[in-house]
């Protein structure tokens, strides 16, 4: 799959989102770095470049009617092929819990998610080895915060894990969707990483943090698909 394969993740001058492309690209995957600031973009690509990998930019602002659209034309003049998209672009509003919070989130989190997924899938479907990897969140999985309120109850702020649980619903659904081809999609929780969104307090690095959606990116022809990892253990819904 790895040869000449071409990812996009999205949200990926820095943080989790850049160590994810980074850790693809030492795998020889092609990585294009999908950022709201092309300039900041095309920085992180060079920083990539310098480290061996095969590293481009793409100016990508999920929220952003005009940059999703112009996405498959650039895929398929660039390089002809999409293999996998990291659906990794998101925010939290900790502080706010309003109804405008609720908007702002879930268009990032879960609409650009979509509308992203939805104009490249047919370039997904035509890969070899198709891979979506959508980047939720424990704090979306209502079992768990249900059943250890204790571990995630000071976390949850309602926004963002109704934004995370439904974007966990898109990816059962998708799946369900996909099931008669090659693509496989499926959920990943990252962890708590030490990224501008963790901050400094979180316990893991953001090395760390990527390993999940890279497991997931990569799987072979017999990996899961429709499910929700952290690392090799599966979560529930």
């Amino acid at each position: 799959m790895k040869d000449h394969a071409v990812a996009l993740i999205t949200g990926a001058n820095k943080g989790l989102g850049f160590e994810i492309a980074r850790q693809l690209g030492r795998q020889g995957l092609c990585v294009v770095l999908g950022a709201r600031d092309l300039e900041k973009g095309d920085a992180a690509a060079s920083v990539l470049r310098s480290e061996g990998c095969d590293a481009h930019a793409v100016q990508l602002d999920v929220a952003r009617e005009q940059d999703v659209q112009a996405l498959p034309a650039f895929f398929t003049g660039k390089f002809g092929r999409l293999d996998v998209l990291v659906n990794n672009a998101g925010v939290a509003e900790w502080a706010l819990d309003d109804l405008d919070s609720f908007r702002r989130t879930f268009e990032p989190n879960l609409f650009g998610v979509v509308a992203t997924t939805y104009a490249l899938l047919q370039l997904i479907k035509e890969s070899p080895a198709g891979r979506i990897v959508n980047q939720s969140s424990q704090l979306g999985s209502l079992t768990s915060i249900t059943k250890h309120p204790e571990m995630f109850g000071g976390f949850v702020v309602p926004a963002y894990t109704a934004s995370k649980a439904a974007l966990n619903g898109f990816t059962v659904a998708l799946a369900l969707k996909l099931g008669s081809t090659r693509v496989k999609v499926n959920s990943a929780h990252p962890g708590w990483a030490r990224t501008e969104l963790g901050g400094d307090a979180a316990p893991m690095t953001a090395e760390a943090g990527a390993r999940t959606a890279v497991r997931l990116a990569t799987l072979p022809d017999d990996g899961p698909t429709g499910r929700f990892f952290h690392l090799d253990d599966e979560l529930p819904w």
